[in-house]
């Protein structure tokens, strides 16, 4: 006993010795200022703190550890923890893109842009505060080339990026599948848009790590985490206002952290009236009312860490239909139902309610509840990661106007994640991943009348390893992953109430019904792989090379889908016969960085077979296939396809001018349906739909410090946000139309008062440009085929003045 007494002391003095609080600070390598706010995190151990107003931090660091030194600006810099070495003296570069920025979840082990062959961008929290955009995925994508937005209205943007969306994009948050029926295109994200941190994307297939739905990328968002020990509780608080659609956002967080616990309590509120423009005037039924409330309580040690979160949102948003009189083209509303109801004989929406806060009875309710533990903790000089999560979305789409307080949709959809990964430590210049993740999901349809899909169960799971070789200039990464992914449905049968309605009736009681959903079972398995290198040229010249097969099976709208989506206005119509998603990507990217300058180019070309998207409906006329309401009928097809193009971004910091830089980033995309029989027809079956065009957005900024206690800097800015035509549309059977090309100028002005204040003012649109966004869903909001001015569809927001101010203490 006593000999195991004395192992046991043995042990835990060398576990103590092996780690110990540390301090350093942290410089501007060209002048020398201290850097105040700088993020400081230990890549195994997953702690992290952030710089005082002296430049300095403390930390606990345990042996054969890492440091990552981020701050915005800057180029990011690592360090290994030497426990002998008393104090760290640490000084990052200047760099207004931060090619370097930190990944941190992007995929596995924490890396550098640089050394990580796979195409990824960051955006970090100062980027999306110093911009006032409609919601935080707008502000991603201003920041982030080849990321693009499906559009329906102010509030409701959906990711796509590099010409692929909706379950070909996996959105995480804090690494949890974010499932909330996207397959739909008329609601967006369900997070709070004032508690995102950081955001990473990773542009192409990551179904090496994600599994299915990852096939064209991933966006990352991490929300707030206390990284202070000292005890003091902190707070922020945010508002902002929004002069085109009257927005009136506020947001607070309450948090504290000691040496082993930590907690935060978040809560936001959002609401906005019907957006305007100089052509629609205000465009009816766009307004929104989202509110949001989240707590988290964690636990550190020197070992690892726990985080236990709740998280609540409910979201009340118009659902604009674009329906309006002929000759006036002021909006009109719906009040009859069914065969009653004359789309082009409404009556017309009065000045009061385009003006009000208040929603039209016709609108959606979207709930979403998060609940999961998230573990991180080293094992030896390896650490695990263990994610449980419980996510609940409700989605209700109020479209009878006889009966506002019946559902038309009412889809609840439960969804139990896990996710376990194990890294290996480093030997030799090599590590490995093995991870195992899936979720099983069931999906009812309540008190409705519109069934655009059926009740479901399924069941996904699947085991990846991924290595990771370094030696001198070379960074090699590859792995493989398998997936199984079971979908079971049952026969469903719709029959008329008294009102005319349809309701879901079940055996025996299907006298006289009719089958919406045929009974369906089907299995999906498929193989991904990945193999990629880096490798550092020079100094100053980084280049990095990735060859990535993803893998993704088909929806459930894509197989089974059969009814109205009354949000979209449209009726699917699936498949059941489809097989899964399988591309082929190639992407060749190039960094080069100098004090002053700094570019990058990155290239990318991926082949997809059994791509699936939408065809029209049309009549022996070519005219679109409706219902009464005017809603159009769409039908899944299967092909192949190929999309290709290229991201390349351009930034200048002249030394001889503090604090001004010139920044341009470029996308360019197209996509082609490679089925032989639309060879070289073009906009007639060739061209894929929802390909965003080529944009260029360019920035001036110029940033002024003052040795000031009231005023500690000034940033000002100028934007160029330039969309091209897009002539590669898809055409044939009425599908898209041809978008005009389009510039927006942004301007803004900016201030931190007593370091811990900060205003901005901005004007988005500055000229009120009359423009459509090619992924703007509004767009074909039209009855006719004719108007007055010429003009058809609905039209993207005109002149807005922003303001916002944070305070944080």
């Amino acid at each position: 006993m006593k000999h195991w007494i004395t192992c046991f002391l043995l042990v835990s003095a060398f576990y103590v010795a092996a780690q110990q609080s540390v301090t350093g600070i942290v410089k501007d390598r060209n002048s020398g200022q201290v850097l105040s706010g700088c993020t400081v995190v230990l890549v195994k151990s997953k702690t992290g703190t952030t710089t005082d107003s002296f430049g300095k931090f403390t930390i606990v660091a345990h042996e054969n550890d890492k440091f990552i030194f981020s701050f915005i600006g800057y180029q990011t810099d690592t360090a290994d923890v030497d426990l002998q070495k008393p104090f760290y003296n640490i000084a990052l570069t200047p760099d207004p893109k931060e090619l370097s920025e930190v990944v941190v979840t992007a995929m596995t082990h924490a890396s550098l842009i640089k050394q990580n062959p796979i195409a990824v961008s960051t955006v970090t929290i100062k980027m999306i505060e110093q911009q006032n955009e409609s919601n935080v995925m707008d502000a991603i994508a201003k920041s982030t080339p080849g990321i693009a937005m499906l559009k329906s209205g102010p509030n409701i943007s959906k990711p796509f990026i590099r010409g692929l969306g909706f379950n070909r994009v996996l959105t995480l948050y804090d690494g949890i599948r974010q499932e909330g029926q996207q397959w739909g295109g008329e609601h967006g994200l369900e997070v709070d848009n004032y508690n995102i941190e950081k955001a990473e994307i990773v542009k192409g297939p990551a179904s090496i790590v994600f599994g299915s739905d990852a096939l064209a990328g991933v966006v990352s968002l991490q929300s707030f985490v206390p990284k202070e020990h000292d005890g003091a509780v902190k707070s922020r608080w945010l508002s902002e206002y929004q002069s085109n659609n009257g927005l009136v956002g506020t947001g607070f967080r309450l948090s504290q952290g000691n040496s082993h616990w930590l907690w935060a309590l978040r809560g936001s509120l959002r609401m906005a009236k019907n957006y305007s423009n100089a052509v629609d005037g205000r465009v009816y039924n766009t307004g929104f009312q989202e509110k949001n409330l989240s707590t988290l309580i964690g636990y550190r040690s020197r070992q690892g860490t726990s985080h236990f979160n709740l998280s609540l949102y409910d979201n009340l948003q118009g659902i604009p239909d674009g329906t309006r009189d002929s000759l006036t083209r002021k909006f009109t509303r719906q009040v009859y139902e069914g065969s009653q109801d004359d789309v082009k004989n409404r009556p017309v929406v009065s000045q009061a309610e385009l003006n009000s806060y208040s929603l039209s009875p016709l609108h959606q309710r979207i709930q979403h509840y998060r609940l999961y533990l998230n573990n991180h903790y080293q094992f030896g000089k390896g650490d695990l990661n263990a994610l449980i999560a419980f996510t609940q979305n409700i989605r209700r789409e109020f479209n009878h106007p006889t009966a506002p307080d019946q559902a038309g949709t009412f889809l609840r959809l439960n969804t139990l994640i896990y996710n376990l990964r194990y890294n290996t430590p480093e030997h030799t210049g090599t590590d490995f991943s093995f991870g195992a993740n899936g979720m099983f999901q069931n999906n009812k349809n309540k008190n409705a009348t519109n069934f655009p899909i059926p009740d479901y169960s399924l069941t996904d799971f699947g085991i990846y390893t991924l290595g990771h070789w370094k030696k001198n200039n070379w960074n090699v990464t590859g792995g493989i992953r398998l997936d199984w992914r079971e979908i079971t449905t049952q026969n469903m049968y719709v029959h008329p109430d008294a009102n005319g309605f349809d309701r879901l009736v079940s055996p025996p009681d299907t006298t006289n019904a009719t089958l919406q959903f045929s009974s369906i079972h089907q299995l999906f398995r498929g193989i991904s792989l990945s193999l990629g290198a880096t490798y550092q040229v020079s100094d100053h010249l980084s280049a990095k090379f990735n060859f990535a097969r993803g893998y993704r099976a088909p929806s459930i709208a894509e197989i089974a889908s059969n009814g109205l989506d009354a949000g979209a206005h449209i009726i699917y119509v699936g498949n059941p016969n489809f097989v899964p998603e399988f591309s082929w990507q190639q992407d060749l990217g190039f960094f080069v960085e100098y004090p002053a300058v700094s570019a990058s180019l990155s290239l990318f070309n991926k082949n997809i077979q059994n791509y699936i998207y939408l065809n029209q409906w049309v009549t022996s006329q070519g005219l679109p296939v409706t219902d009464a309401q005017g809603n159009r009928t769409f039908q899944y097809q299967q092909s192949s396809a190929q999309l290709y193009g290229m991201e390349v971004t351009f930034s200048w910091r002249p030394p001889v001018w503090p604090g001004f830089f010139f920044t341009n980033q470029l996308a360019l995309c197209y996509g082609f349906n490679r089925n032989p029989f639309f060879e070289n027809k073009k906009q007639q079956g060739e061209y894929l739909p929802f390909i965003p065009p080529a944009r260029w957005v360019n920035t001036i900024h110029q940033e002024i410090n003052f040795q000031s206690k009231q005023i500690a800097g000034v940033n000002l800015f100028a934007e160029m946000d330039w969309n091209a035509t897009q002539n590669r549309f898809l055409s044939l059977y009425k599908t898209e139309t041809r978008t005009p090309g389009y510039t927006l100028i942004n301007v803004g002005l900016g201030a931190t008062f007593f370091k811990h204040w900060q205003f901005q003012f901005q004007v988005n649109n500055l000229f009120n440009e009359i423009y459509q966004s090619n992924l703007s869903r509004l767009k074909y909001f039209e009855y006719y085929t004719q108007s007055p001015n010429g003009r058809s569809g609905l039209y993207g927001m005109g002149r807005n003045f922003c303001v916002k101010l944070i305070v944080n203490f």
